[in-house]
């Protein structure tokens, strides 16, 4: 008797698998970003002892919403030592897009690009706004949402910050995952 497998069964099995496993506790590794001006960029010259990752978009309005939010936690946390890498991974938001949407809304960070989504792959990022705070070594300790609202006025947890302010101390970050909302990351099709 032959068995036929439907593979587009088993692959959005494995996908959903993938994207439902938790990444806290991981190394992702070493990866490359391109600047706006299209020059590779490694992870660990950005990088530092306490490194916040935050996937974000130009035309997502929950991104959006968090706009003055991350210019306030770059402002709070890097003179702290906080090292900051905020990725645009959708293929539909081309640099000159994000280098204007940075100046009109007055980013005092850089905003990279990550060409094919190999990083947004690599975190298993789904979302945009999305964080990522990982340790000295390399290891995640913190993913999720930068807080748990969309509105200003109704934010009970604070999740980044609550990460970023165990790590400086010495802690552990508890909770070490929460749950981040947006707008999809907009990937190339493959």
């Amino acid at each position: 008797m032959r068995r036929t497998i439907n593979l587009g069964i088993c692959l959005t099995l494995a996908v959903s698998a993938w994207a439902g496993s938790s990444i806290v506790g991981t190394k992702p590794g070493e990866f490359t970003l391109r600047d706006l001006k299209g020059s590779e960029v490694a992870a660990s010259s950005l990088g530092g002892n306490v490194t916040a990752i935050l996937f974000i978009a130009t035309k997502c309005p929950v991104s959006n919403a968090y706009n003055e939010r991350m210019s306030t936690l770059y402002r709070d946390y890097a003179p702290k030592g906080v090292k900051f890498i905020f990725v645009n991974s959708n293929h539909t938001e081309p640099a000159a897009e994000v280098e204007d949407h940075g100046k009109q809304h007055g980013f005092p960070f850089a905003v990279y690009k990550d060409p094919s989504n190999v990083v947004a792959d690599l975190f298993r990022a789904q979302a945009t706004p999305e964080a990522f705070v990982l340790d000295g070594s390399g290891t995640v300790r913190y993913h999720g949402h930068i807080d748990d609202s969309q509105n200003p006025a109704r934010i009970s947890k604070q999740g980044l910050r609550l990460a970023l302010d165990a790590l400086l101390g010495g802690g552990s970050v508890d909770p070490a995952e929460t749950k981040a909302f947006g707008c999809s990351i907009k990937r190339v099709k493959q």
